[in-house]
């Protein structure tokens, strides 16, 4: 049998080579039903043209024009092809941290050849950086930062093929995912990490954490070295990230299933079985062999450990010695980010995609209010989790994910957020990824990156995926960003109304709805929307992880990028371009507003320059004249 390289398949491929969906559905069945539907003719799309009707909100290129002159402040960029980083005119880039860079002087520099010691593996700077966010304490400005996780070849010997041979190699590749939380200043020669800080520090999977809100304690929850199911080991698998109003970051754990495999035989039982098979735990996992090396990651000695996985982690970067906290209010699944918004009353809001084919959105809203300066306890967990169904009439709801719409019990609701959703027939999404919600309006925007298995395939769970209203293409392979308004201008509101920003496509490869909405063109091609962020002024800030072959499909899109959009006009324009083989992930802002920071990961080449190897970083964008960025 053909050996599949693990390393070199996408998180998704690993998925499904482990829990192949069947192919229930015959495609060309599928396309005659998505064709005959109202809302894929009629309320939504403009088939053949490639024109989108998505509400009055949307206006395309001519439109945004015929509005008035431009809010962007620089000239739009061309695609590139390249190993470099590209930016308009008047800008430019300095790289702030790279993988393998000490934060105290104790620790050794980046390895070439072995990646580095696994001694001080956990006081460097870590490999893939993606979900950041800045913070001011005392006059000092703050940055954390998550890394999503590890390229084993390079991290290993390279005689190791990647595969760990023993615990160290497995520590080594721990303590090199996780979060960075460090100080970070600007002088004469721009940027620089401050090290040895005392608010530098690594979180990794061994840092000790809480485990805090209704899930915590359960039965599932608990393990031979924490029968109370109160404390937990580490977080992983860190994507993108959020902040509270009162000044903690939010990091996200997404892929956590890829850790966990068996030596022995997978456990039984009804509800082990079938959350195992939802989220995705197998005997293998995906090539980190962490369960050989350490029997913490083997689910045939500690079964519930998965469960302990796949939650929201708050981190309170201005205190060192502060124990993170799982927030098992906020659900358990693949979280992409957490964007937290207040409601009307002042209750604290929290939406949320689960970023897997065919999963859900969600949001949380909390029985407390926040008040600046009173305590924040429960304010992330005594609250209720909902999850979006969208209609074909561009409106929508969020339902209650209770006992009563369930039938599960509280603490299983959240453990297993994914069966919940199922139940209560939540709308299946083209991967939902970031979510941003605009500070100027009471509006929130989410990517849908894309999804192969539109309309051939169910879900994890069995749920039908056909084409629906904000998941308008069978095999979408260019993903679209969904935007949501709140009945009465509340994010607490259960009812919303919604229409699609853009769907990314290629208008020079197809004349249908494959070529995309109306505000999408020659000059702003792109595809797989995946991390968003708005800026103070109110625009909104794209960026890509998708296919940058520039070919096919795909000619015309050149490297991964970012771009900026204006949610008024719907004009959308290309603003940088990472090296090629790279996603563009991860954006933050200075206290002054005159620096952007952008997170490059898994580049190709040798980017950055002189790094050796290609080396995942952080870089800080800044106008030649000091202006502000955003």
């Amino acid at each position: 049998m053909t050996r599949i390289d693990a390393t070199e398949l996408t998180f998704d491929e690993l998925d499904e080579l482990n829990f192949p969906r069947p192919d229930e559905n015959d495609f060309d069945r599928v396309v005659e039903r998505a064709i005959s539907r109202r809302g894929f003719l009629g309320g939504v799309l403009a088939f053949g043209s490639g024109a989108a009707v998505m509400g009055t909100g949307l206006l395309g290129g001519a439109s945004a024009r015929a509005m008035g002159a431009s809010r962007f402040a620089f000239t739009p960029i061309p695609i590139q092809t390249d190993f470099e980083v590209h930016v308009p005119d008047g800008y430019g880039t300095q790289v702030l941290a790279r993988w393998g860079d000490p934060l105290f002087s104790d620790a050794d520099g980046y390895d070439v050849a072995e990646g580095g010691p696994v001694a001080g593996s956990d006081r460097v700077f870590g490999e893939n950086t993606d979900g950041m966010e800045t913070f001011t304490h005392k006059g000092r400005q703050l940055i954390a930062v998550n890394h999503e996780y590890t390229n084993r070849k390079i991290n290993l010997p390279a005689a190791q093929e990647g595969t760990p041979a023993n615990a160290g190699d497995v520590v080594k590749l721990q303590n090199l995912q996780g979060v960075t939380v460090m100080e970070i200043r600007e002088g004469d020669s721009g940027w620089e990490v401050v090290r040895d800080s005392p608010y530098n520090r690594r979180i990794t999977h061994n840092t000790p954490m809480k485990i805090v809100g209704p899930a915590a304690g359960h039965a599932l929850m608990q393990t031979g070295a924490d029968p109370t199911g109160t404390m937990s080991l580490g977080t992983m698998n860190n994507c993108g990230s959020g902040t509270t109003p009162w000044g903690t970051y939010l990091t996200c754990e997404e892929n956590f299933n890829g850790y966990f495999g068996a030596t022995g035989a997978l456990p039984g039982g009804a509800a082990l079985e079938a959350g195992y098979s939802r989220y995705g735990i197998g005997a293998d996992g995906w090539g980190y062999d962490y369960h050989k090396h350490d029997p913490r990651f083997d689910v045939s000695e500690n079964p519930n450990e998965p469960h302990r996985a796949g939650w929201v982690v708050e981190i309170d970067p201005t205190d060192p010695e502060s124990t993170p906290v799982k927030h098992t209010g906020l659900g358990r699944f693949k979280h992409e980010n957490a964007e937290v918004v207040l409601a009307r009353d002042g209750r604290v809001v929290v939406y949320m995609g689960d970023d897997e084919r065919g999963e859900f959105l969600y949001k949380f809203v909390s029985n407390g209010t926040y008040r600046p300066g009173g305590s924040t306890e429960g304010l992330l967990d005594d609250g209720t989790l909902y999850v979006a169904r969208f209609e074909e009439d561009g409106t929508g709801r969020w339902i209650a994910l209770t006992p009563e719409s369930t039938g599960m019990e509280p603490a299983e609701i959240l453990i297993f957020a994914r069966m919940a959703g199922s139940t209560v027939g939540a709308t299946t999404m083209d991967r939902p990824e970031w979510i941003a919600a605009n500070p100027h309006a009471v509006e929130a925007y989410c990517c849908l990156t894309n999804n192969k298995n539109r309309g051939v395939k169910p879900n994890a769970g069995g749920d039908e995926t056909p084409v629906n209203g904000p998941n308008p293409r069978e095999t979408n392979r260019y993903g679209q960003i969904v935007r949501w308004f709140p009945k009465d201008d509340d994010h607490a509101a259960e009812a919303f109304d919604w229409d699609l920003y853009v769907m990314a496509g290629n208008p020079g490869v197809y004349n249908n709805v494959y070529g995309g909405s109306e505000n999408i063109n020659e000059g702003n091609l792109f595809n797989a929307p995946d991390g968003m962020a708005f800026d103070s002024t109110g625009l909104v800030w794209i960026q890509t992880d998708g296919d940058d072959g520039n070919a096919g499909d795909f000619a015309g899109m050149g490297n991964n990028q970012m771009l900026a959009g204006d949610p008024a006009t719907g004009e959308i324009v290309r603003f940088l371009t990472g090296p090629q083989g790279s996603e563009v992930t991860g954006l933050a802002w200075s206290a002054d507003r005159r620096t952007m920071f952008v997170g490059i990961q898994h580049p190709g080449g040798s980017w950055p320059t002189g790094s050796g190897l290609p080396r995942s970083a952080v870089i800080a964008v800044k106008r030649d004249d000091n202006g502000l960025v955003g």
